[in-house]
């Protein structure tokens, strides 16, 4: 593993103080982990603030744009998985190709998603 990777579930929990999705970033910024925040993901928790909890969290992310190559790359997992869920499928793309592990409150998407590649990520469920 070489980072980690939040979905909508891992932000929503730093939003509600949520201890464990708290250790686990305070562990990964401590070891020179900067996790990864699709962009997506953010657009799916953001609701227009105040976040004041989401909003600290976003400060120590690197927040992921979506470029061209990524969206066909995320196409083509949809097709392999049968999973629609765009954000979902972003999500494990992203850290499949990273080596990252995945914080969710969805595993059963992010790991339909990764079988479409063939692949299993490490998953901490929150």
């Amino acid at each position: 593993m070489s980072g980690l990777t939040y979905d909508t579930g891992a932000l929503i929990a730093a939003e509600k103080s949520d201890r464990l999705l708290w250790s686990l970033h305070r562990a990964a910024l401590e070891r020179g982990l900067v996790p990864t925040v699709p962009a997506g993901v953010v657009g799916e928790a953001w609701r227009g603030g105040p976040q004041p909890q989401l909003s600290r969290l976003l400060k120590g992310c690197t927040v992921e744009p979506l470029t061209e190559t990524q969206a066909r790359a995320i196409g083509k997992l949809a097709a392999a998985s049968g999973l629609d869920d765009t954000v979902d499928l972003a999500v494990a793309e992203g850290a499949l190709r990273r080596g990252d592990a995945v914080i969710t409150s969805n595993r059963g998407h992010i790991e339909q998603a990764a079988g479409g590649a063939d692949r299993r990520l490490a998953i901490q469920e929150i």
